[in-house]
C-alpha cells in the first residue's frame, strides 16, 4: 500500500478476545505479515484489562516481520513510564526496530476502577502528558531526566541501553475530546480520532496545528453491491452484540464512543459509505467506509484534504482485503490535495 504525500497507513492486530487461544498467536503473525507486505507503516496492538499484554505481542510481531513498526497502546495505569521507555529501548537494542506508542488516557471505567484509579476524564490527559514527556526524554540519547510532576517524579534517571536516534519512537494520542487534543499538542503527538462523515468537516474544520489521524475500516470493490454484500457477511446484525454495545456505553466515558453512537442514528443507508453497524453490534470500535472503489476513495480523499494524514485501519480480514484497501488509497491520493 503506497503512502504518498506524507500519508501513513497502519493496520490493527486482532484483539485476543476475538480469536481462539490456540490459534491467536499464528493469526496475529499472519495479520502483521500481510500488513507489512501491503506497505503499512505499522500495526496497532490494543490494550485493556481483558487482552494479552501488548508488549509481548509487539515482540512476537517484530520477531516475525522485517520492518513494520508495532504501534503499542500504552495505558499509564498499567506501568511506570520508565518501564515503557525500557521496553522501547530494549526492542530497539535487540532487533533494531522502530516503535510507535499510542497513549491511551481512558478505557472502560470499570477496568480503571478495578485498578484503584478514579482519576476524572480530563485529568487523565494531564497524567498522559507527564507520562509521555518522561518516556520521550528518557529515549533522547544521553539525556538524564528529572521531573517533579503532579503524577510522576523522577530524579537523575537515565536509560540504558540507549536508543539509536534513528529508532526514536513515533507517538500517537487517542482522544477526540478537547482534553485529548490538548494533550496531543502538549506532547507533539499525532492526534488520533474516530472521524465523522467528511461532509461534517465543511461546517466544523479540524485543528490545523496538529498532525492528525483517524481510525477507520474499509470494504470496497469495483461493484458497490459486492462491497455491501461482503460488508454484511462480515458484520451481520447481532442482538447479543447490540446488548454488549449498550452495556459498554454505560461504562465508558470516552467522548468518541458517545459521538459514534449518536452518528449511527443518522448515517445508516447504502447510499452513504459511512457505516456504523459493526460498531453498533460490538464487532469493532471504528466506523467503516463501504462502497465502490471510487466512492470510498472520494471519502478518504476528503479526509486527506481536510488534514488527516495518518490512517489506522481496522483488523484486515485477508491479504486480498488489504489489496482492495490499497486500491482505494491509491485512487484517493491521486485526487486529494494534501
Amino acid at each position: 500500500m503506497a503512502n504518498p504525500n506524507g500519508i501513513r497507513t497502519f493496520s490493527t492486530c486482532a484483539p485476543s478476545s476475538k480469536v481462539d487461544r490456540a490459534s491467536y498467536m499464528a493469526e496475529a503473525v499472519r495479520v502483521a505479515q500481510w500488513s507489512e507486505d501491503a506497505g503499512c507503516e505499522g500495526i496497532l496492538v490494543y490494550t485493556d484489562n481483558g487482552l494479552v499484554d501488548p508488549w509481548l505481542m509487539a515482540q512476537i510481531i517484530v520477531q516475525n516481520t522485517q520492518k513494520i513498526c508495532p504501534l503499542v497502546a500504552v495505558q499509564p495505569v498499567y506501568m511506570h513510564p520508565y518501564s515503557a521507555a525500557k521496553m522501547i529501548a530494549t526492542i530497539g537494542h535487540l532487533y533494531g526496530r522502530r516503535m510507535y506508542i499510542n497513549m491511551v488516557a481512558g478505557g472502560f471505567k470499570n477496568d480503571l476502577a478495578a485498578l484503584g484509579d478514579e482519576t476524572p476524564h480530563d485529568r487523565r490527559y494531564d497524567r498522559v502528558v507527564e507520562y509521555a514527556t518522561i518516556v520521550r526524554q528518557l529515549l533522547q540519547s544521553g539525556n538524564t531526566v528529572t521531573l517533579e510532576g503532579e503524577f510522576y517524579q523522577v530524579r537523575n534517571l537515565k536509560m540504558a541501553p540507549p536508543l539509536d536516534p534513528e529508532l526514536y519512537p513515533g507517538l500517537t494520542m487517542s482522544g477526540s475530546s478537547e482534553a485529548g487534543l490538548g494533550a496531543a499538542r502538549a506532547t507533539g503527538a499525532i492526534g488520533v480520532q474516530y472521524p465523522k462523515p467528511v461532509r461534517e468537516y465543511e461546517q466544523e474544520p479540524i485543528a490545523t496545528d496538529l498532525d492528525l489521524g483517524v481510525r477507520i475500516g474499509v470494504i470496497a470493490r469495483d461493484d458497490p453491491d459486492e462491497a455491501w454484500r461482503s460488508a454484511h457477511e462480515r458484520f451481520p446484525s447481532d442482538r447479543t452484540g447490540q446488548i454488549a454495545h449498550q452495556l459498554a456505553m454505560k461504562v465508558s466515558d470516552s467522548v468518541w464512543h458517545k459521538q459514534l453512537s449518536e452518528l449511527g442514528e443518522e448515517t445508516n443507508g447504502q447510499e452513504n459509505p459511512y457505516w456504523l453497524v459493526p460498531f453498533e453490534n460490538y464487532k469493532t470500535f471504528c466506523p467503516y467506509l463501504v462502497g465502490s472503489y471510487d466512492r470510498v476513495a472520494s471519502e478518504v480523499a476528503g479526509y486527506m484534504r481536510v488534514g488527516y494524514k495518518n490512517f489506522i485501519l481496522d483488523v484486515p480480514e485477508s491479504p486480498e482485503e488489504l489489496g482492495h484497501i490499497g486500491e482505494v488509497f491509491e485512487r484517493a491520493a491521486s485526487h486529494a490535495v494534501v
